[in-house]
């Protein structure tokens, strides 16, 4: 089944009755034409020659249509249950409309076509469809008592009891049944007319009809999902290389030499390091996702609780939205500089590339993972070629400045800020791989994912951190860098890289900063599900919707802070990986508290009275937040603790907070499942 699957709730129908059949032969309002309560059985949208003798019985006789001797242009007539069974036989002969619409001699071919497919809400189904909507009507029936029992929290029989009466069958029918046509309400048993379609559905309906994916944080059934082969494994590997084969991993190398005063040796190190340790924990929940179906904020409710995890999807938001600001300003930055005098100015640039991600995001996951499966390959070419290129100009030589204490501060610094930079992932790692059945394997993906993002972080961080070596030794790389010669800051020390070139390196520079796009889309895409996750109202809202505020508070901000990207770059990165951290130490304490996986109720993912309190979680959180701000080092604040270390201070936030929180959580944990039982 593909990813373009109506999130919507499952379908609602009514067996018909006297009442019903009142009230739809003789409606309130004649000029508004409804279809009979018989159209929306799932055996007369499978099997269009079939009967409806119950059906006929139970609305008893009609008013036949006024005689007419000739066609109307338009006619008010409401249309019986005769006249729509003859309709649904004779589609399922595949007659045509011309030909149904003589059998109507008081309607035109117009209004025939409009009942079917407006008023009957019938689609049309291939032989293929109709035999997958079979199956899966079958899985259904034969899992939805156990279905049913997992969400109330008692077993399939004891949920069955209760409703052995005809009144209640008939409303456990309308609950739980699944109709072909996808998302519709029909009457309730005492014959009140359907809810109307609200403006954010409807419009969901038409996304799906252009293959928009419109599923949001709702888990995906295991009978959604899809079995994958060994070829799946290597588009994991590639998703997360294109994803970091990126000119913000490039300009975050920059920092190591020229902010951190490293040498090329203790900055390559300290990169490559940090991304690695910081690539671990997402790999781990990138494997949740096949597993449990669900959005990696999702996921979190079963460590933070339902209110405490809103905390965790704001904190998320803000993170996606932030690192799409960097893409921003960076590809901004380098289409002002590739272009002839600076013609095309920064803020044109960052308009440019939001649009694109906004194009792209909005068709939903399966297109993402089609560009992204194909988007390193120019990067590697262009990064390649930027190595070969600039190669002669770096300085490998020149000792990182400073005293012992002051060069081993500014290390730990930059290790946090590439292990930040890596980690942020954890809070989307899952959601590109909840249609994978579950039997997808949890080793493969997450060494794919490990391996895919350690080498692109390597192959983008390491560049930067060349190029910057030779600020202080190569004057046009220092003219750059300070934006003497009409560019600015690190979007311009990369295009230098490519000037011995001419018009090709401006080309090249054009590509990789094209390739900020494959970074933008996995965060503009996951701060859309984000959103809904933070209440029923906002899942009630299309992604669609989510994604574009999205871009537009991205792009402003990008143009606000388009001066500023190496303060926003030092202070943003290492300040947001600090919660990443802590939560990442709550979710793997959790997961040693549920024995494993086999300790998850997924089915309960959206029911707040079985899911953790969170008292545990928000004090540790809480309490890992006090250790990272004692020990953080940034431009506008030094911690306490991280003052002790150097002259600027050693950023060890990231390290405290996770170990204070790890230290805090188990007991806590401990006492709620013993007071509250969950």
């Amino acid at each position: 089944m593909s990813a373009q699957i109506s999130s919507s709730q499952p379908p609602v129908t009514a067996e018909g009755s006297s009442a019903h059949a009142a009230t739809i032969s003789s409606p309130a309002n004649p000029r508004k034409r409804r279809a009979s309560n018989t159209a929306g059985s799932p055996s007369t949208a499978l099997t269009a020659t079939s009967t409806a003798p119950e059906a006929a019985m139970a609305t008893g006789p009609s008013e036949p249509p006024e005689p007419a001797t000739k066609k109307k242009g338009r006619t008010n007539t409401p249309w019986t249950p005769e006249e729509e069974q003859k309709l649904q036989q004779m589609r399922g002969e595949n007659k045509g409309w011309s030909e149904i619409a003589k059998s109507f001699p008081t309607r035109t071919e117009g209004s025939v076509k409009k009942h079917w497919y407006k008023d009957m809400h019938y689609a049309e189904f291939n032989e293929e469809e109709v035999s997958l909507l079979r199956e899966a009507i079958r899985e259904y029936e034969a899992s939805k008592w156990k279905t049913i029992g997992q969400k109330v929290g008692k077993p399939a029989k004891d949920i069955m009891d209760p409703v052995q009466s005809p009144s209640e069958v008939r409303k456990a029918k309308a609950a739980v049944s699944l109709s072909a046509e996808g998302v519709k309400h029909q009457q309730h048993d005492n014959g009140t007319r359907p809810r109307p379609k609200s403006r954010a559905r409807a419009f969901e309906e038409t996304l799906v009809k252009y293959n928009f994916e419109v599923r949001g944080i709702q888990r995906v059934e295991e009978q959604e999902k899809v079995q994958i082969c060994w070829l799946a494994y290597l588009q994991v590997f590639g998703l997360w290389l294109s994803v970091n084969l990126a000119p913000n991993n490039i300009t975050l190398g920059m920092l190591g030499p020229a902010i951190f005063e490293l040498s090329f040796r203790d900055a390559a190190l300290c990169a490559v390091f940090g991304a690695v340790i910081g690539s671990v924990p997402v790999a781990w929940i990138a494997t949740w996702g096949p597993l449990s179906g669900l959005r990696s904020m999702v996921f979190g409710r079963y460590a933070m609780g339902w209110w405490p995890s809103k905390l965790i999807v704001v904190l998320n938001i803000m993170l996606m939205l932030g690192y799409s600001i960097l893409v921003c300003i960076i590809g901004g930055q380098i289409f002002s500089a590739v272009s002839p005098n600076g013609s095309m100015s920064v803020v044109v640039g960052i308009i440019v590339v939001a649009v694109i991600c906004w194009v792209i995001t909005i068709f939903g996951i399966s297109i993402i993972h089609y560009y992204e499966r194909f988007a390193f390959l120019p990067q590697l070419i262009v990064n390649s070629i930027l190595f070969g290129v600039a190669a002669k100009h770096f300085d490998l030589t020149t000792p990182s400045a400073g005293d012992v204490a002051t060069i081993r501060g500014n290390r730990l610094s930059f290790l946090s800020l590439c292990l930040s930079a890596a980690i942020t992932y954890a809070g989307l790692a899952g959601d590109y791989f909840v249609y994978w059945s579950t039997g997808a394997s949890r080793p493969l993906i997450f060494l794919a994912t490990l391996a895919g993002l350690s080498l692109s972080f390597t192959f983008a961080l390491v560049p930067g951190i060349a190029l910057a070596s030779g600020i202080a030794t190569y004057q046009p790389y220092s003219d750059a860098w300070n934006g003497s010669q009409g560019g600015s800051g690190s979007g311009a020390l990369l295009v230098a890289g490519f000037e011995s070139l001419g018009r090709f390196g401006g080309f090249c520079a054009v590509i990789v900063a094209l390739g900020g796009i494959a970074n933008t889309i996995p965060p503009t895409y996951s701060s859309g599900i984000d959103f809904q996750t933070l209440g029923r109202q906002f899942e009630r809202i299309p992604r669609v919707f989510w994604n574009t505020l999205g871009v537009i508070i991205y792009a402003v901000c990008a143009l606000a802070g388009r001066n500023s990207l190496a303060v926003i770059f030092t202070n943003f990165l290492a300040l947001m990986g600090y919660w990443v951290a802590i939560w990442v130490a709550i979710l793997v304490e959790e997961y040693l508290f549920r024995h494993g996986s086999q300790g998850y109720n997924w089915a309960v993912w959206d029911t707040r009275e079985k899911l953790p309190l969170g008292i545990a979680a928000i004090t540790a959180f809480l309490v890992g937040w006090v250790g990272a701000i004692l020990c953080m080092a940034q431009v506008w604040y030094i911690g306490p603790i991280a003052r002790l270390v150097g002259s600027h201070g050693a950023d060890m936030g990231n390290y405290v907070g996770f170990s204070w929180a790890a230290l805090v959580y188990p007991p806590l944990r401990w006492w709620e499942i013993r007071k509250y039982g969950r």
